[in-house]
């Protein structure tokens, strides 16, 4: 009889670190382009238009001797019963011959990985000396995301926190992902002296941002191209599903455009309404991520250049999450084993 470990809530956020996703996407990106991972078709269901979905992304990773998916539900009525609207499940496979190995709960680690990507794009795109985000977006995501971003590019000295369409809010939550960001940072064995401060003026915060991160279900654009400085970097989370857009158009046309997956950004990504609406090609995109952190295309090509990475978010995030979240509970005898 096969054996499974599984990993609940509390487990996951036992053992994973925001620098432990940090370096699981590095991984899952390379391992893209170099073959050794693939992303297979993302699967989208409605039970219900605007109250229930569900989407289920899969792939494999080679290199980690995995394949697996991750589902993602949500139920817009689910507070009502006093249970949270999204529930997120990923389940692991050895690759050699099929069998289940893991159920994870998904939820926290969403977070860790989406976060860690908006970092994965600046180490890599923004300039060495960048010392200024931008967060905008104030929901579960900030505080991964600035967190993150602390780890990869220790020169940011000061993060402004913006809420596009309650500005308010923005003040409100600062204190709370501060101390939110504080703990993560805290996992790691990691302390950062950052001024922050709540923008009630997006406009002015996003001229003086050297990496803004982007992280709302907006669908239409928050972030106008005269707001964004020469040598700026974006990181675009929000946009996964046809139709959201965070970014002006033009940003993208007058930037060197980098993605997680070319054909998922131009399906339901960032570059999506751009390239529906002729403002872009997609030989305008400049190739994926994993192509800059394995060394075989070039990033920034100056410090005048605006670079985007459009981070739809892939299956191979997760499944490499996974896997190290997988090792590390092996090791320490964490987990619930069943048989199964």
């Amino acid at each position: 009889m096969n054996r499974i470990r599984i990993l609940s809530q509390q487990d996951v956020q036992e053992l994973m670190t925001i620098r432990d996703a940090l370096l699981a996407d590095e991984k899952a990106y390379c391992q893209k382009a170099t073959g050794a991972g693939s992303v297979w078709p993302m699967v989208f269901h409605e039970f219900e238009p605007g109250k229930a979905d569900l989407d289920i992304k899969s792939g494999d990773l080679k290199e980690s001797g995995v394949f697996g998916f991750k589902l993602v539900s949500w139920f817009g009525a689910n507070p009502q019963q006093r249970l949270p609207e999204l529930f997120g499940t990923s389940m692991l496979f050895d690759i050699q011959n099929g069998k289940p190995i893991a159920v994870i709960n998904a939820g926290a680690l969403t977070g860790m990985r989406t976060g860690a990507a908006a970092a994965v794009g600046a180490k890599y795109l923004a300039r060495a000396d960048a010392s200024s985000l931008l967060m905008v977006g104030t929901g579960m995501l900030a505080a991964y995301s600035i967190a993150a971003i602390l780890l990869a590019c220790p020169r940011i000295g000061s993060v402004n926190l913006a809420n596009p369409h309650h500005p308010e809010r923005a003040e409100e939550k600062l204190n709370q992902i501060k101390d939110q960001v504080d703990q993560l940072l805290a996992a790691c064995g990691e302390e950062r002296c950052v001024k922050y401060a709540a923008a009630d003026n997006l406009a002015n915060a996003a001229r003086k941002a050297h990496i803004i991160v982007t992280a709302t279900p907006s669908r239409t654009p928050l972030i106008k191209r005269e707001w964004v400085m020469p040598g700026a970097h974006i990181s675009c989370l929000g946009a996964d599903m046809a139709g959201k857009q965070e970014l002006d158009s033009k940003i993208l046309a007058d930037a060197s455009v980098f993605v997680d997956d070319i054909s998922q950004s131009i399906s339901v990504g960032e570059c999506e309404v751009a390239i529906k609406n002729n403002v872009i090609k997609e030989d305008h995109l400049s190739c994926e991520i994993g192509e800059v952190i394995c060394g075989t295309h070039m990033g920034r090509k100056n410090d005048t250049e605006i670079t985007v990475f459009d981070s739809s978010g892939i299956a191979l995030q997760d499944l490499a999450c996974c896997s190290e979240l997988l090792a590390k509970a092996a090791s320490l005898n964490k987990g619930t084993i069943a048989d199964f």
